[in-house]
């Protein structure tokens, strides 16, 4: 017998008084713990180091243990010595290691790793049970701040055994801003105040810790109610003790809600007679007419136009375009209910002209980006991660992602008379999607529910829709929801607002599940919805901050301010200035908010530097609303900015020439740009300058009718590049 031989076995012999090691339970937790299976060490999808490739954070067992033992001619483990195993040494750092040392030689990981080795390397223990989840403990809880609170993950096995894992469980805060976590789950909260979270995961299990961070101011003055959204707002503010502002006033009031609203400043006349008016319930009104009136539909048309793609590649691809447009705008505009809308443009057949959804599947082709996208859009649930590997932050496997394709593989395509245009029908078969890695052929199912069998006459794009509109489906109305509250208080409940996973709770889930509520019982009515936001106390408050919500970006003790989109802030340079902005093939007076599709950003300097999307994702971050440099040089000395002061019958002209008192034409001005009037201040100064002579570049006076022409496209100039006029606030 070598002495090779005798190593092994002896060493095998001493392994037998050691407790059993799986590769599964044991080893691959280490491996996660000490990042070994990240996308910037060994996992595949980042390509490896060094040909070492692992699945992304261990969720494919069978595949890793291979690449472990058996490739590179089973060079990474030396059973003869374990401690002399490449695994251990490149681990501890004892031989040259990329990566540093991930696992310390004093350490319970090592001596893991090491019995493993020793063992001969096993896969599984016999009758080895499963893992069915993890927990951590605390759940909930309130944390003062600049305290510390430790946390205790557990796991339960299929067996109903529990096993201590917080060592080797991974942490993460959804906000280091507001707390920090250590590697051993340690969470430290800094003086911010608010609503945190932090992921635990292991192996393919999560658990959430939530804290709430208090300042402990005491909350008493609190606005009345005007219906459940704010119970809720304000019931967690008293929680976490912080004070709300004030409600806005009624100028502050009118703009904000048409901004929001309708995607547009009202109308100087619209305000006089709502400042005007003591009718107790105008707030209402004014909200009741923005939703009837038609630029709410283009407003929203044109968001969600952007979100479904409807992008024109080729110049011929007008009619298409046009048709879509008009179909949402139009849906929109009769109030039909989201499930309805959503039901239509799924299941699609037909040709554009007849059936403008179709139009949709001309834009997405693949099934693999139809479902994707839909999960996104609707579901509020990336699924991008899961065509390769199992999701890192959610339960979604491969089978997941396929199995939801299926939906869609059956979706037929006939070319027509017309250019571009395709006749979207349903193939008569049985649905099905292969699972690229496994080889398994799978049936439809929607995140691992059962839809029940389809027929092969049957559309599978009815079932995902049925699915989908069921009042108990946890995703469809969240995301709706979420993602209407984020258009209105600048911030989702759940953010991103397409990120809904167990790992990334909702700020305020009391609220979140009663709006869902709501909008489910109210039939999917979205004006209902939007209603209900903008009638709120907490959409109503003021954007001012107070001594104590100045740090508050996720409670809503105050309206956040936002940059005013492409489009609106377009609009709304036109209606101050007095000018027009001229789009092809549309008729003169058309609004930038109502453009069909994503042409007109090519021939608009303005809406590319401002960041209108172009409809390549549903993603809602295409949309750039961040400001830049060439945003502010844009607004100070482009010559679009200066035509448009300078036109022909525009605001400035008009003034100039009218003979009302100087300070009634000021406060026009004001009325237009901020829907309020001027204070006693600003019309002062405002009075100075206009009264300072002006004189030629040869020195001679300017003449009163021209000074007061350059002197009223000053002033316009000068409001329109304020942050009153540039932002909702």
């Amino acid at each position: 017998m070598s002495f090779a031989i005798v190593l092994i076995a002896s060493t095998l012999q001493a392994a037998d008084a050691q407790p059993s090691v799986s590769f599964v339970n044991d080893v691959m937790p280490v491996l996660t713990k000490a990042g070994c299976n990240t996308g910037v060490c060994h996992a595949k999808a980042g390509g490896g180091q060094n040909g070492f490739q692992l699945s992304l954070l261990g969720f494919e067992a069978r595949e890793d243990y291979e690449s472990i033992v058996q490739e590179a001619r089973g060079r990474r483990l030396f059973l003869a010595a374990p401690e002399r195993s490449l695994l251990l040494m490149k681990a501890t750092a004892q031989t040259p290691h990329g990566g540093g040392e991930r696992v310390k030689q004093d350490s319970s990981q090592y001596q893991t790793l090491l019995q493993w080795v020793q063992q001969g390397t096993p896969y599984t223990r016999d009758n080895e049970p499963e893992l069915v989840s993890v927990d951590v403990q605390p759940e909930r809880g309130i944390v003062a701040m600049n305290t510390q609170k430790q946390l205790k993950a557990t796991a339960t096995y299929s067996d109903g055994s529990t096993r201590d894992i917080t060592e080797l469980a991974l942490f993460e805060s959804n906000d280091d801003a507001m707390a920090t976590v250590s590697e051993a789950g340690l969470v430290s909260v800094s003086d911010i105040p608010g609503k945190v979270s932090v992921m635990l995961r292991y192996q393919a299990k999560t658990a959430v810790f939530s804290a709430a961070v208090p300042l402990g101011v005491a909350v008493t003055d609190l606005p009345e109610p005007n219906n459940f959204i704010d119970d809720y707002v304000f019931a967690n503010l008293q929680e976490i003790g912080i004070p709300p502002s004030p409600v806005c006033d009624d100028a502050t009031f009118i703009r904000r809600v048409s901004l929001d609203i309708a995607g547009r400043l009202p109308t100087p006349a619209e305000t006089a007679e709502f400042l005007a008016s003591t009718d107790d319930n105008k707030r209402e009104q004014v909200i009741d007419s923005l939703l009837r009136s038609p630029q709410y539909a283009d407003f929203f048309a044109n968001k969600w136009t952007a979100l479904l793609k409807n992008r024109r590649d080729d110049t011929r691809d007008i009619t298409t375009n046009f048709a879509f447009h008009a179909w949402i705008r139009d849906s929109l505009l009769a109030n039909v209910p989201y499930d309805q809308l959503v039901r239509q443009l799924l299941a699609a057949t037909g040709r554009v002209v007849s059936n403008p959804p179709v139009a949709w599947y001309k834009r997405v082709k693949d099934p693999k980006e139809q479902l994707e996208d839909v999960a996104q859009l609707f579901l509020g649930v990336r699924m991008q991660c899961a065509q390769c590997h199992h999701h890192p932050f959610e339960r979604w496997s491969q089978d997941d992602y396929y199995s939801l394709s299926a939906f869609f593989t059956q979706v037929g395509r006939k070319p027509t008379d017309t250019f571009g245009e395709d006749l979207i029908f349903h193939k008569r078969g049985r649905a099905t999607a292969k699972n690229v890695k496994t080889g398994t052929v799978l049936v439809p199912a929607a995140f691992g529910d059962d839809v029940g069998e389809i027929r092969p006459d049957e559309d599978p794009r009815l079932r995902l829709a049925d699915w989908m509109s069921a009042p108990d489906n946890p995703f469809f109305a969240k995301s709706l929801v979420n993602r209407y509250w984020k258009h209105f208080l600048s911030r989702g409940l759940i953010e991103p607002e397409d990120d809904i996973r167990d790992t990334n709770p909702p700020t305020n889930p009391e609220l979140l599940a009663a709006l869902e509520e709501r909008f489910i019982g109210s039939g999917y009515d979205l004006k209902d919805l939007v209603k209900a936001i903008t009638l709120s106390k907490t959409y109503q408050l003021s954007a001012v901050p107070n001594k104590h919500n100045l740090v508050d970006r996720q409670n809503y003790s105050r309206y956040y301010p936002r940059r005013l989109q492409a489009e609106v802030l377009l609009d709304a340079i036109d209606d101050l200035t007095g000018a027009t902005t001229s789009f092809a093939n549309l008729p003169a007076g058309t609004s930038a908010v109502g453009l069909p599709d994503n042409s007109y950003n090519k021939s608009s300097q303005f809406l590319q530097v401002f960041g209108r999307p172009n409809g390549d994702s549903v993603c809602e971050c295409e949309r750039v609303q961040s400001s830049n440099l060439g945003q502010s040089l844009h607004l100070l000395n482009s010559g679009e900015i200066k035509s448009k002061l300078a036109v022909a019958k525009g605001r400035a002209t008009t003034l100039a020439a009218s003979e009302k008192p100087l300070e009634e034409r000021i406060a026009e001005l004001y009325a237009v740009a901020f829907s309020r009037k001027p204070t006693a201040d600003e019309v002062k100064t405002a009075v100075e300058y206009f009264n300072e002579p002006l004189t030629a570049k040869d020195g001679k006076p300017i003449d009163d009718k021209a000074a007061a022409k350059i002197n009223f496209q000053d002033m316009i100039w000068a409001l329109m590049n304020t942050k009153e006029f540039l932002f909702n606030h």
